[in-house]
C-alpha cells in the first residue's frame, strides 16, 4: 500500500448542462479549472446511459448501454492527470422506474437530464494516471 498527503483545496458546486456527455462534462470542467486531483461526487437523472464492468479474466472493459432514463443514485470517483490532461475515474449506481439498481464505471455516451456535482480540489502531488501492468488498468502511479 502507498499513500499520500493531501490538503483541501477549492470546492465547487454547480449543475451539469442539460443533455450533456456527464463524463466529457466532468473532464472538461476540470480543464477548465486547472484540477489536477479531486474528488466527486453527482447526483441527478440521465437519459441513457453507457457504464462497463471490468473483465478481469479478459483484462477489458464490457460496455452495459441503457437506453432508458435512469436516476444517478451515486456517482463516485476522483479526478487526476492522464496524459496531462484531466481524467474522470467514476464510478455510478442508477436506479430504473421500478427501483432495479445498475452499476459500473461511468463511459462517454451518458446523457444527462439533470446533475448536480460537488467536486472538492486535493492539494498535494499530481496524482498521474499510468498503464498499470498487473492489472492492465490505468491506474496512480507513484513518483
Amino acid at each position: 500500500m502507498w499513500y499520500q498527503n493531501g490538503e483541501k483545496g477549492r470546492i465547487w458546486i454547480g449543475r451539469v448542462p442539460f443533455r450533456s456527455d456527464l463524463l466529457e462534462s466532468v473532464q472538461q470542467f476540470a480543464a477548465k479549472e486547472n484540477i489536477k486531483c479531486a474528488r466527486v461526487e453527482i447526483i441527478g437523472a440521465v437519459e441513457r446511459a453507457v457504464i462497463s464492468y471490468y473483465n478481469q479474466d479478459k483484462r477489458v472493459y464490457q460496455d452495459i448501454e441503457f437506453d432508458q432514463h435512469l436516476e444517478i443514485l451515486s456517482c463516485l470517483g476522483n479526478l487526476s492527470l492522464r496524459d496531462n490532461e484531466p481524467a474522470a475515474h467514476l464510478h455510478v449506481t442508477l436506479g430504473d422506474s421500478k427501483g432495479h439498481l445498475f452499476g459500473g464505471h461511468l463511459q462517454k455516451g451518458t446523457v444527462v437530464f439533470a446533475g448536480e456535482f460537488v467536486i472538492e480540489e486535493i492539494i498535494g502531488p499530481d496524482l498521474r494516471r499510468e498503464h498499470d501492468p498487473e492489472t492492465d488498468l490505468p491506474l496512480w502511479k507513484r513518483d
